[in-house]
């Protein structure tokens, strides 16, 4: 299991971090998603820019404290817990994946490219908030 974790901070309302985070119908702020379909009370499918899916089902919310699922598709599987924590002055966020890869080959990538994956999150999460 590869895990990786990402910290940053962010000048702006806790809500608003939450807001922007958790929300599945507005997703435009995403550069690496054409779309996400919602699949059920607790889950959803994003797709990537090449259409390739991957299943999320939430499995803890604590409004603007901590969002938590579980993520599948064929190449991997894996749990997501994000920790949202209102400071003096600034909103700082704590991410956290782990994951296992499904196959033995993606095995040595995978923690290399959920890195690289978080960090475009959060570049695309400075663009969307004020």
């Amino acid at each position: 299991m590869a895990v990786s974790n990402i910290k940053a901070n962010f000048q702006c309302d806790i809500q608003k971090v939450w807001d922007v985070v958790t929300s599945i119908h507005n997703y435009s702020w995403r550069s690496d998603l054409s779309k996400i379909e919602i699949s059920g009370k607790n889950q959803f499918i994003e797709y990537t820019k090449d259409g390739y899916p991957t299943t999320f089902t939430i499995t803890c919310t604590e409004p603007c404290k901590r969002w938590e699922f579980d993520m599948e598709n064929s190449n991997m599987k894996g749990h997501w817990t994000g920790v949202f924590t209102e400071k003096d002055n600034y909103t700082e966020i704590d991410f956290t994946e782990e994951v296992t890869a499904k196959k033995i080959f993606m095995k040595p990538f995978v923690k290399m490219y959920l890195k690289k994956q978080q960090e475009l999150y959060v570049a695309d999460l400075r663009k969307a908030l004020p």
